[in-house]
C-alpha cells in the first residue's frame, strides 16, 4: 500500500498541472470556467484523499484484524454500462446473505477508522434529534436529484464500489475531470494495458477494501460488489478471488455507445471539457468495445464455470426468473425471503421507464460504423440482440436482422439500468 501512496502522490501534481495548463481533449482551448472549477476541486479533492490514508494508518494502529478478515465467495456483478447492473445491484442487496458498499462509505469512509467516525457521529446526532441528518437529506437531494433519470443514489443507496480506488489516482469516473491521464484510460483497459506490477498493486489494494468493509459488517457475510467500470479488471479480479462469482450483464451496443456517452455529458460539462468532444467520444467507444471482449473472455473461457450471463431484455421481462437462474447455475442459496423480494421487484422492474432520452445521431455516430465496431460483440453473443420483445416497439430490430438502427432511441428499454 505505501508503494501505491508513493505512486499516487507522484501522479497527482502531474495531473493537477496539466488539467489547469493543456486543452482536455487535445483539440479545444482550454477555458477560463475550467480552470476555475478545477482550482476550486483540486483543493478539496487532495483534502479528502489525505484524510482518507490517515484512516487507513489509523486502521493499522486501532484496527489491526482487519487484515485478517477473508473475502470468501464474492459476488461480482459487472456488464456494460447502462445494461441494468443497478437495479440488479439493487436487488440483490436485499439478500442478507450478502453485505455491499453503500454511497456514504464509497465516499467517505473508505477505512474502519472513519467508518466508526461517523457512526458514532450519527448515534449522537440521533439522540438530540438528528438535525445533522436532516441537513445531510437536504443536500444529498440537491446533489443528487439531478442524476435520478441517469444513475439514481442517495448516500444509504447500494453503490459502486470503484469508488475505494480513488485515493490511488484509479478510479475510472476521474476521467471526467483528467481525460488527459494515461493512467486513467488504462483503468479502462486493465486487462490489456495496466503494466503487471501496477495491476497487481492495484488489485491488492482493492482486496484491502473489502476485507474492511467485511470487517465492519461481518466478516461471515458474503460481499456483493457491483460495478459496471470493472469490466475492464475481469479477469484481474478472477485470478484474484479464486472462488468469486459473476453475474454479467449485456446490452445491446447499438444502445449502450449513446446511452453511455450521454450519461456522462453532464460531468464533462461540469469541469469544462466540451462534452461533444470528438477525441474523448472515441475514447470511451474503444474502451466499451474492450469491455465486450474482455467480458466474453471472462464468461467464455478465464472462468466460465463461474459466469452467468445475463441481458438487459432479460432481466426487464423476468427479473425474478433471470436471478433465481443465476443462483441456481453459480450455487448461491437461495432463501425464501429474498426469493419473495425478487417477486415483489419483477413488475415494477418490466414497467419501469426512464427519462434518460439518447440517439446515435447526437453523438454523430452512424449505426453501421457501431455494427462494424462491435462486430466482434455481436458474433460472439448472437442471443443479446434480442431474446424478447421488449425492444420491438422502439425500431431497435425486427426478426431479420441481428442489428436494424434506431432512428430516435428513448430509454423505454433501461427498466433495469
Amino acid at each position: 500500500m505505501f508503494a501505491l501512496f508513493l505512486i499516487s502522490i507522484r501522479r497527482f501534481p502531474s495531473m493537477a498541472l496539466t488539467a489547469l495548463t493543456r486543452s482536455p481533449d487535445g483539440d479545444t482551448p482550454i477555458g477560463i470556467r475550467r480552470v476555475l472549477v478545477m482550482l476550486a476541486f483540486l483543493p478539496l479533492f487532495a483534502l479528502v484523499q489525505g484524510i482518507h490514508w490517515i484512516g487507513f494508518l489509523l486502521d493499522d494502529v486501532l484496527f489491526r484484524g482487519w487484515r485478517r478478515v477473508q473475502v470468501r465467495e464474492p459476488l461480482f456483478v459487472l456488464g456494460v454500462p447502462r445494461s441494468g447492473t443497478t437495479k440488479l445491484h439493487e436487488v440483490l442487496a436485499k439478500d442478507d446473505q450478502y453485505t455491499t458498499f453503500s454511497t456514504w462509505e464509497c465516499l467517505f469512509a473508505p477505512s474502519v477508522s472513519q467508518r466508526v467516525f461517523w457512526r458514532g457521529l450519527g448515534r449522537i446526532d440521533a439522540r438530540v434529534g438528528a438535525p445533522l441528518r436532516r441537513l445531510l437529506r437536504l443536500a444529498e437531494r440537491r446533489v443528487f436529484g439531478a442524476l435520478d433519470d441517469v444513475h439514481a443514489m442517495s448516500l444509504d443507496t447500494p453503490e459502486e464500489d470503484y469508488f475505494a480506488l480513488m485515493p490511488v489516482m484509479s478510479c475510472f469516473i476521474l476521467v471526467l475531470a483528467f481525460p488527459r491521464s494515461p493512467h486513467l484510460w488504462r483503468m479502462g483497459s486493465f486487462d490489456r494495458d495496466m503494466p503487471a506490477p501496477e495491476r497487481e498493486r492495484l488489485l491488492d489494494f482493492y482486496a484491502d477494501a473489502l476485507r474492511r468493509h467485511l470487517y465492519v459488517h461481518g466478516p461471515d457475510k458474503r460481499l456483493l460488489s457491483k460495478n459496471a467500470a470493472f469490466a475492464s479488471l475481469a479477469n484481474g479480479l478472477a485470478d484474484t478471488f479464486p472462488d468469486a462469482r459473476f453475474l454479467v450483464c449485456l446490452r445491446d451496443p447499438m444502445e449502450t455507445v449513446p446511452s453511455q456517452l450521454s450519461s456522462i455529458r453532464s460531468g464533462l460539462a461540469f469541469f469544462g471539457v466540451p462534452p461533444d468532444s470528438a477525441p474523448i467520444r472515441e475514447h470511451f467507444v474503444d474502451q466499451l468495445a474492450f469491455y465486450y471482449d474482455n467480458l466474453h473472455q471472462l464468461a467464455e473461457h478465464h472462468a466460465p464455470d463461474r459466469t452467468v450471463t445475463k441481458t438487459l431484455p432479460q432481466l426487464k421481462a423476468d427479473l425474478a426468473g433471470s436471478v433465481q437462474d443465476a443462483y441456481r447455475r453459480l450455487g448461491l442459496p437461495l432463501a425464501p425471503d429474498f426469493a419473495a423480494a425478487l417477486n415483489r421487484a419483477t413488475a415494477p422492474a418490466r414497467a419501469y421507464r426512464s427519462g434518460h432520452k439518447y440517439d446515435l445521431a447526437q453523438f454523430g455516430l452512424e449505426p453501421a460504423a457501431i455494427e462494424r465496431r462491435f462486430a466482434g460483440a455481436y458474433m460472439q453473443r448472437p442471443a443479446m440482440a434480442f431474446d424478447t420483445d421488449d425492444l420491438t416497439s422502439s425500431g431497435v430490430r425486427d426478426d431479420t436482422s441481428p442489428v436494424v438502427p434506431a432512428v430516435q432511441q428513448t430509454a423505454a428499454a433501461e427498466g433495469c439500468s
